[in-house]
């Protein structure tokens, strides 16, 4: 059977490593200290209205932590997030 490039990923050594690496909770991320108090005040808002977060766009070059900054806000939201590319 050949590897079909829409075939799931399972998780590697390398993937479940980098997940370990990744910072979980917004005081943990350094960098961008301006979005960084935007987003918590974001989250914080939402959670005293007890409503889901409104929608946020990341957007950005490589490398900027787009990515992880998705996985902590669902974290501090308390939901999961579907990660899909």
């Amino acid at each position: 059977m050949t590897d079909r490039a829409v075939s799931p990923q399972s998780d590697t050594e390398e993937v479940l490593f980098d997940r370990s690496l990744r910072p979980s909770k917004m005081d943990d991320f350094v960098g961008q200290a301006k979005l960084r108090e935007q987003l918590e005040i974001f989250i914080t808002a939402a959670r005293q209205r007890e409503e889901s977060l409104d929608h946020v766009l990341l957007f950005g070059p490589p490398g900027l932590g787009k990515t992880t900054l998705a996985h902590i806000v669902a974290s501090e939201m308390g939901v999961k997030l579907r990660q899909t590319s």
